[in-house]
This record gives C-alpha cells, sequence and structure tokens, in this order.
C-alpha cells in the first residue's frame, strides 16, 4: 500500500511539473506541446493528407522565423540561434503545408523550432519527412509525433536535446514506425539504424500514441 501511495504522489508530481512547463499551442495545422524551460517542442502533432501536398498554386515557403503569437516572450529565440551552429530544425515540416500559406508560415514559429545539427536536420530527419509525404501521397491520411528528449548544451537560453525522435502512423494500413534520433554531429545513417519499437519511444517520452 506505502508503495502504491509512493508511486501516485510521484506521478501527481511529475504531471504537475509537466504541465506548469509545458504549454499546448494548437495552430492551423498542428498542435505543439512546448517546453517553456528548454525552449524546445516535447511533442508536436499533425496529419498529411493527399489533398494537403497536391495543389496548382503552391505556398511561397517565407523562411521568416518568428516567435508565436500565442507565446511571444518564451519564444522569441532568434538571438539564441545567430552565430551557435545550429539548424532552426523543423518539427512540423513547411513542405507539408506546401497548399496553405497560412499553416506554411506558421510552421516558421519558435514554438516549431528544435535546435537540431546540420548533420541530423539535413540528413536522416529530412529524409523521414519526405518519406512521410510520399507515404501520404500514396495512402492519404499519415498522422505524425515528432519532439525531442534530453538537455546536451545550451545556446544561450535554448536546450540542445540529446535526442530527437518520430512516430508515423499510416491509417490505411494501421501501422506504425517509430525512429529515434540522436542529435550530435555524427553523420546520417539511414532510417532503419534509427528506426525502434514504438514501446521505446513511448518510455522515452512517457507519451501513449495508440
Amino acid at each position: 500500500m506505502k508503495k502504491c501511495l509512493i508511486s501516485l504522489l510521484l506521478t501527481l508530481v511529475a504531471v504537475i511539473s509537466y504541465s506548469q512547463d509545458v504549454v499546448i499551442l494548437t495552430h492551423k495545422s498542428y498542435t505543439t506541446h512546448y517546453s517553456k524551460s528548454k525552449h524546445y517542442p516535447v511533442k508536436v502533432e499533425w496529419w498529411i493528407t493527399k489533398s494537403s501536398l497536391t495543389c496548382p498554386i503552391k505556398a511561397k515557403r517565407s523562411d521568416k522565423f518568428i516567435a508565436d503569437p500565442k507565446s511571444p516572450s518564451e519564444t522569441n529565440l532568434q538571438s539564441d540561434y545567430t552565430g551557435a551552429g545550429f539548424d532552426r530544425g523543423h518539427n512540423f515540416p513547411a513542405a507539408d503545408a506546401s497548399c496553405d500559406q497560412i499553416a506554411n508560415d506558421e510552421s516558421f514559429y519558435f514554438s516549431n523550432m528544435t535546435a537540431q545539427y546540420p548533420s541530423l536536420n539535413r540528413g536522416d530527419w529530412k529524409t523521414l519527412e519526405m518519406l512521410s509525404r510520399e507515404l501520404a501521397l500514396k495512402d492519404d491520411s499519415i498522422k505524425i509525433w515528432c519532439g525531442s528528449v534530453g538537455v546536451a548544451n545550451k545556446i544561450g537560453t535554448t536546450s540542445v536535446p540529446t535526442q530527437c525522435w518520430k512516430v508515423v502512423y499510416v491509417k490505411k494500413t494501421k501501422e506504425y514506425m517509430a525512429f529515434i534520433f540522436d542529435n550530435n554531429t555524427t553523420k546520417a545513417d539511414g532510417l532503419n539504424n534509427n528506426k525502434v519499437d514504438l514501446a521505446k519511444v513511448e518510455k522515452l517520452t512517457g507519451f501513449k500514441f495508440k
């Protein structure tokens, strides 16, 4: 009985701590769970559909990284990134909103950014983004969750996570694919070398995806 009470108390402390630190910001095409202390999203979620990618006139990529108007003081981070050598890594990619100018512009909010090493952001992370869009064009509805964990170091007030993760769900086949990437300077080694069981991401993050 005592062990159960201790376990319950620890769970309540964790829940309260999470709710005080993480703010949930919902935008047109994605929702971000943004850590005010780490200055990166612990979870971002959205859908990709065939119709969201196919249109006669594509949205213009602005590349204008700005504070999230729903949480401006906690996401005013441009000075942290300037000259730091880290990419402003999209969680919800601008290309996933290629047919919606508002959603495309909102993808550049800092509440959607993670300090990623270029080798990750421009390597396996980008490859997985492209694969997800290919799946959406083929099988239509794809649900994505992604985020980061840990603190390797800091650039200004922004934490550089130790790992970035992503879960891809294909509605048509009910298939899940899960990935964990180390956020460091190592070269891309392919998606298969970073693919893990869904349970491993759930254990790492504390989130459930079913």
